[in-house]
Parts: C-alpha cells; sequence; structure tokens
C-alpha cells in the first residue's frame, strides 16, 4: 500500500483541544477527504452503527487481528479496550480516490507517520493554555473533578509529543484554526 498515491492526514490532540470539531468542518469543506473509521473492542451504545461510528470487534476478534498483523495502529487503552485502525480502512478510502482523515490519539498518530513518512501530514492541535483547557473540559459539564484531574495530567503529558507532528495549530479562535487546518490540507493534498 505505499506505493499509493493517496494521502493521510492525521489529526491529534488532547481532549477538549478542538480537533474533533476541525476534523468534522475539514470533511465538510474538502470533499476529497474520507473520515477513518477506527475498530473498537468496547460494547456498542444506543445509537451507534457498525462500520459507521465504528468496527465493533470482541477482544478476542480484535487481538486476533493484532496477530495477523491487520492494523495499521492500535492500543489497548483499559484491559480488554482496544482501539485502532485497521488497514482496509485506507484501502476502502483510497479506492475511491479520497485521502484518509484521522482523528487519532497522539501515540496513534506518531505510529501513523511512521508508516507513511511521505504520505501523511500530522497535525498537532493545542489550546492556548492548560488552563484554557482546563475551562473547556469543566464547561463540557461530563469530568468528575478527579476525572478531570487525570485528564489534564494526560493532556499535558501529551502536549510534550507536539514537536514530533508536522504542524501545531493553536485553537485560541476555533475558527482561525479551521480556516489555518483546511490551507495546510489543501496545500498537502495538492502535492
Amino acid at each position: 500500500m505505499t506505493d499509493r498515491k493517496g494521502k493521510l492526514i492525521v489529526f491529534s490532540a488532547p481532549s477538549g483541544a478542538g480537533k474533533t470539531t476541525i476534523v468534522k468542518a475539514l470533511l465538510t469543506r474538502i470533499p476529497e477527504l474520507e473520515f477513518s473509521v477506527s475498530a473498537c473492542s468496547r460494547p456498542m451504545r444506543e445509537g451507534e452503527v457498525h462500520s459507521k461510528d465504528y468496527y465493533f470487534l470482541s477482544a478476542e476478534e480484535f487481538r486476533q487481528k493484532i496477530q495477523r498483523e491487520e492494523f495499521l495502529e492500535w492500543e489497548e487503552v483499559y484491559d480488554d479496550r482496544f482501539y485502532g485502525t485497521l488497514k482496509t480502512e485506507l484501502q476502502r478510502i483510497w479506492d475511491k480516490n479520497h485521502h484518509v482523515l484521522f482523528d487519532v490519539d497522539v501515540k496513534g498518530g506518531i505510529n501513523i507517520k511512521q508508516q507513511y513518512p511521505a504520505n501523511t501530514l500530522s497535525v498537532f492541535v493545542m489550546p492556548p493554555s492548560l488552563e484554557v483547557l482546563s475551562e473547556r473540559l469543566i464547561n463540557r459539564g461530563t469530568e468528575v473533578e478527579t476525572e478531570l484531574k487525570k485528564r489534564l495530567g494526560k493532556a499535558e503529558f501529551e502536549m510534550t509529543f507536539a514537536p514530533q507532528f508536522d504542524l501545531q495549530i493553536i485553537n485560541d479562535d476555533l475558527e482561525s484554526a479551521i480556516n489555518q487546518a483546511e490551507k495546510e490540507v489543501r496545500r498537502f493534498i495538492s502535492r
């Protein structure tokens, strides 16, 4: 698959930095992009659809695919809770002459870039500061105090990896961040 002309655009960020919002905006603005559907081993939630939201696999199925090297990248986030990107997902998107758009964690983003260095644009979305990130997470209203502290600690750690990405976008103004991302992605896929 390394000889394909399809590009991979990877967005990573700490939780609450705005990565998913930017990715969704890019999908509406750049028709050549298609979102990579991840695989996971967690149970399907109400309203979710297999192969649209995730490829839902059992932990055992996930392990078998790992052994057969069917993943581009994967991680066991919690015991028996795996998340990853199937190599077949790249092929599915490239077969439509589209470019693959990822919304993945920092480790996954670095792994993808290492495997396809010439065909990948890796983008790290930075919050303006940890204080602003904390405010955003508090305003979501989904975190209890202990979880908030864990997320902020993880965010601080994840931000140390930002220099390993091709581009860092500071999301202090969402529309400006989206416009910058669009400009850079269009430049990259036109090469």
